[in-house]
């Protein structure tokens, strides 16, 4: 008998805030898939090398736990983590300046040893462009503040200054990386109604 799992319905604090006001939460260390790289990533062959990299290992790593753990659990989201040198320099209309990670949560069935056979098999089968930049990382984020964003990815500039202001009321200020969950198909979804969660870490003000 094969289970079904849905993770984002199974850690719907993480996935699913609200979006009419922020809320701060503790995010645990979890498994990702991660690959890094530089640029805007509506122009950047490396971002785009990078997604057609992530989404087949992902599969391959699903069908996998389906055969030797029973388990089949639906494949995460995209997420990618965004940031510059200085932080206080971060800005959305500079986008060609931005590193990134982009990245895929891994289910506590998985394991290494089962991300490293089925890295080599989807290298045999499909090399996709970045299989050699791709990497096994437990992230850990800690306290964090989050919002759910419904809208064109051009326009979170107003929710995300929104998000850092309502930190700062509560006596938070901002460490690490920008992190956004990418919820939606931006090919089958009106940008008007993509649903996106936007988190930032944050600890307390000195």
């Amino acid at each position: 008998m094969v289970t079904k799992i849905d993770y984002k319905k199974e850690l719907k604090h993480l996935y699913n805030p609200p979006k009419k006001e922020p809320v701060i939460l503790d995010v645990p260390a979890m498994n990702f898939l991660m690959i890094d790289g530089k640029g805007d990533p509506n122009t950047a062959q490396e971002y785009k090398d990078a997604i057609t990299t992530l989404y087949p290992l992902a599969y391959t790593i699903k069908f996998a736990v389906k055969e030797k753990a029973e388990v089949n659990f639906t494949v995460m989201p995209l997420e990618g983590l965004w940031w510059v040198p200085d932080m206080e320099l971060f800005s959305v209309e500079d986008k060609n300046a931005w590193f990134w990670t982009a990245m895929m949560m891994q289910p506590e069935q998985v394991t290494r040893e089962l991300f490293d056979v089925s890295l080599q098999q989807v290298r045999e089968k499909k090399n996709p462009p970045s299989i050699d930049k791709i990497r096994w990382e437990n992230y850990a984020e800690g306290l964090s503040v989050q919002l759910m964003n419904i809208g064109p990815y051009a326009d979170e500039g107003p929710n995300i200054a929104r998000m850092h202001a309502w930190a700062f009321e509560q006596g938070y200020e901002l460490r690490g990386k920008h992190h956004e969950i990418y919820l939606s198909d931006p090919n089958r979804t009106a940008p008007e109604r993509l649903k996106t969660v936007i988190r930032q870490p944050i600890q307390k003000a000195a």
